[in-house]
């Protein structure tokens, strides 16, 4: 994996952004789940780093006898919850390093928590239409690609009539704010209406790491062209007594502002 020299704001295109994403996820798989794994856990199921749980949520209904996809899955954790409570999943990734390690923690847990993964592009399912009862992705897919519009139509296409997508990404206000965990990360820094790609790129000019914006009324636009209908949008507040930061997301930033956001989809029955 190439190490970035730059990091920018510039266009980034589709194609470019997936060749970078994938190949960033495929070196970093490994060591995101040392980073991040006890955090996420092998059977749980999280929104996001706010900790709110689906357990608490119920953003996605009943899991019991529902047919299941999660898209952008990482290590599958989130569908080996929703398995172990009756729901049949496949748990699917763009990044060959992320299945990977996926199937190495199918390896570490209950036979009724494993789910199987399938490597592929979240805006090209290769799955028929109409075939799940809801569609789901935390964190996943969504911040990761330029054309967000295309995984949501995809969505939308596997979904049975009256099935649920569901969908956790990083809070649109956060963009304008600095990426930074302390008080630095209180400035506003650029324009929330500014969607240039963040672009980590090697010494030659090449991407290895891109991340995409949309305002919340482009995300209400992308989920309409769809053909989906908005039901929810929650916004976690940071809880007491969570004092773990991630990142740039710290109880500090949680408590004052949004940093994550689920939209709640359904698809016309």
């Amino acid at each position: 994996m190439s190490t970035p020299s730059e990091v920018t704001r510039r266009a980034a295109p589709p194609t470019e952004t997936v060749t970078a994403n994938r190949t960033w996820w495929d070196g970093e798989a490994a060591g995101y789940y040392v980073e991040h794994g006890e955090f996420l856990g092998d059977t749980d199921f999280v929104w996001g780093p706010e900790r709110l749980r689906e357990e608490d949520a119920a953003l996605l209904g009943d899991p019991r006898g529902q047919v299941v996809l999660e898209i952008g899955a990482g290590s599958g954790q989130c569908s080996r919850w929703l398995a172990a409570r009756g729901a049949t999943v496949v748990a699917t990734d763009l990044s060959a390093g992320m299945v990977l390690e996926g199937l190495e923690v199918n390896g570490r847990v209950p036979a009724a928590s494993r789910v199987p993964f399938v490597q592929c592009d979240g805006r090209s399912l290769p799955f028929p239409s109409g075939a799940f009862d809801t569609v789901f992705t935390a964190y996943g897919v969504v911040p990761f690609v330029g054309d967000s519009d295309v995984v949501m139509a995809e969505a939308a296409r596997v979904l049975r009539p009256g099935g649920r997508f569901v969908f956790s990404t990083t809070h649109p206000m956060r963009w304008a704010f600095a990426d930074e965990p302390g008080p630095e990360g209180l400035v506003v820094r650029q324009s929330y209406f500014d969607r240039t790609p963040y672009v980590e790129q090697d010494e030659t000019g090449a991407a290895t790491y891109v991340e995409h914006h949309r305002t919340l009324g482009d995300r209400v636009r992308e989920i309409s062209a769809a053909g989906l209908q908005l039901v929810d949008l929650v916004e976690p507040e940071w809880p007491e007594g969570h004092d773990e930061a991630w990142g740039a997301w710290s109880p500090l930033r949680g408590r004052l502002f949004p940093g994550t956001a689920v939209f709640v989809c359904r698809k016309p029955a």
